[in-house]
């Protein structure tokens, strides 16, 4: 009787929807990815078919498991990639009725709630970050509160998207961000990269991030801003400045007007396979942002990296309120001034890779993140 039942629990079905997984690098993009690798870990779970509007049929093998069915809507024109993408699900609601639907976006919540709804069919809303941290359209509201469970990345965002939207705290889980610990390690520095970004005999500050106008909130600026202070300790500090977008010309006027232009090196895009070696460079892994989360600190810590970030955002789950890195007004460069020069002095026991490195992966490897999947599917799913 056992065996027969979990049989059953593997041929039911769920779906999950997503607007993107593969065509493009992003930290939700990422997220996803880490999301479907853990859920096919899980074991006595139902397989699941999973409809990706902006993705193109071409990476339905990318898992190559046939727990997994992909159905993706990648076309020219979204509000064609949209109608097909609800003519899909229509059907397979019709035909197969899964357990339950997990939306992967707040922009896909609506339709998802009507289909839902109309088939009976119990959904979970996923959310990030600031897409759900302002006022959202009535109708989408209604979405999130229609919802038996929304997930989120951290209590930052539960609980600002919760204030301002008027979500029940209660119906939000956390399943938080997690970090690849065999690809981030510590390592020594690239004598090529070092040759590469003229660092031989600097000590570095760097930052990884998108440089696109409207995302000033990153900090760019304010640490470029900090930099002649601690220059002033350190004369040998430099900026390693990974990313790209609109907002560079801004940056490097800005460097330029304090005398600092010497000292801030932009890197441009950088792959994510080649971003470990990137990340060795740093002395320390400067972003005073205001994150939903913050992978990028995930990353850093990884590579045992001491770390400084806003003091107002979701990065305090990453850095464990504090624990584990440096929290500081986003805005203040004085603030960021000070706590740079205190990670480069290096007497701080936040300076220690070693024990950064173990104590960030004991809370965020894929082990922890599986772990915490595995008890949301469970419960959700009424699976013991």
């Amino acid at each position: 009787m056992q065996k027969m039942q979990s049989v059953k629990k593997i041929e039911e079905s769920i779906v999950f929807v997503f607007l993107e997984v593969f065509e493009h690098e992003g930290g939700i993009q990422s997220y996803y990815k880490n999301f479907l690798t853990a859920y096919l870990s899980l074991e006595e779970v139902p397989n699941a078919d999973v409809f990706i509007l902006r993705d193109s049929s071409k990476h339905q093998k990318t898992f190559g498991s046939d727990r997994f069915r992909f159905h993706c809507f990648k076309t020219a024109f979204h509000s064609l990639g949209r109608l097909r993408l609800l003519l899909a699900l229509i059907c397979h609601f019709c035909f197969v009725r899964p357990k339950r639907v997990y939306c992967g976006h707040i922009n896909l919540a609506l339709l998802i709630q009507i289909l839902c709804q109309l088939f009976r069919i119990p959904y979970t809303v996923l959310t990030h970050g600031k897409e759900v941290w302002v006022p959202l359209p009535v109708s989408t509201q209604k979405a999130l509160s229609n919802a038996e469970w929304i997930w989120t990345v951290s209590r930052y965002t539960r609980d600002r998207a919760c204030t301002v939207n008027g979500l029940q705290p209660e119906k939000v889980k956390l399943l938080p961000c997690m970090v690849d610990s065999t690809h981030f390690t510590p390592g020594l520095k690239s004598p090529k990269l070092l040759e590469k970004y003229d660092l031989a005999e600097s000590r570095v500050l760097m930052t990884v991030t998108r440089l696109w106008r409207g995302d000033e909130y990153k900090g760019v600026d304010v640490t470029i801003k900090a930099l002649p202070a601690i220059a002033k300790v350190f004369p040998n500090v430099k900026y390693l400045v990974i990313g790209r977008g609109d907002d560079q010309p801004r940056l490097m006027q800005l460097a330029e007007d304090l005398g600092m232009r010497d000292r801030v090196i932009f890197a441009g895009f950088v792959p994510t396979e080649e971003l470990v070696e990137h990340y060795r460079l740093a002395d320390a892994y400067v972003m005073p942002s205001q994150e939903g989360f913050g992978i990028v600190y995930l990353e850093a810590l990884a590579c045992g990296i001491p770390v400084l970030a806003g003091n107002a955002d979701g990065s305090a789950d990453p850095l464990q309120d504090g624990k584990l890195g440096w929290q500081v007004p986003s805005r203040d460069s004085e603030a960021v001034a000070d706590a740079c020069i205190e990670i480069l002095q290096g007497s701080d026991p936040r300076c220690d890779r070693n024990w950064l490195r173990e104590t960030a992966l004991a809370a965020f490897d894929q082990a922890a993140f599986t772990r915490r999947l595995d008890q949301l599917i469970r419960a959700e799913l009424s699976i013991k």
